[in-house]
């Protein structure tokens, strides 16, 4: 259940006698999933012509009539303006979005979803919302608990790391 390059690296720190090999092993099956819903998701979106990227976008922007700044958007979606300006090319060129110009300042711009966005927008979320909860079908409550516990610890020790805190 490993990536090739995962698995690979993991049999080098074995053969070495690296300690806690079994804590690379998960961290490596939790890179591999990651990995595995990435791909999935793109494949999902693919057919719509959207990355996720411009699917996050459709969903910002979707109960948003009088549109938003790009910049504002870019803020949003948590990417630079240079990536949103891709993005929101790409979703104009294939009629999802258009640009308007403001009317109280020419100098700005807002972006708006098309009717096409729109529907794609409301379709897309409800149907992307139910394949993610899918993922976790079959865990239980005190599973999904248990897991969110074990995650927040993980992210707790990459914090202390990070400011190079001594776990």
């Amino acid at each position: 259940m490993l990536e090739q390059k995962h698995q690979a690296l993991l049999d080098e720190a074995e053969r070495r006698g690296q300690p806690d090999t079994d804590n690379i092993r998960l961290c490596f099956q939790v890179l591999t999933l990651a990995a595995a819903i990435d791909r999935a998701c793109a494949a999902r979106l693919a057919p719509h012509r959207l990355s996720e990227g411009k699917f996050v976008l459709l969903f910002l922007l979707r109960d948003l009539p009088q549109g938003l700044a790009a910049h504002a958007l870019a803020e949003r979606a948590g990417v630079t303006r240079a990536t949103v300006t891709g993005l929101l090319d790409g979703l104009e060129r294939d009629g999802f979005l258009a640009r308007h110009d403001d009317k109280e300042d020419r100098r700005k711009l807002s972006v708006r979803l098309t009717e096409k966005g729109q529907q794609m927008a409301a379709t897309l979320f409800d149907e992307h919302s139910q394949w993610i909860a899918s993922l976790f079908a079959g865990v239980d409550p005190e599973g999904r608990a248990a897991l969110t516990a074990l995650l927040h610890r993980v992210w707790r020790n990459v914090d202390a790391m990070a400011e190079g805190s001594p776990l």
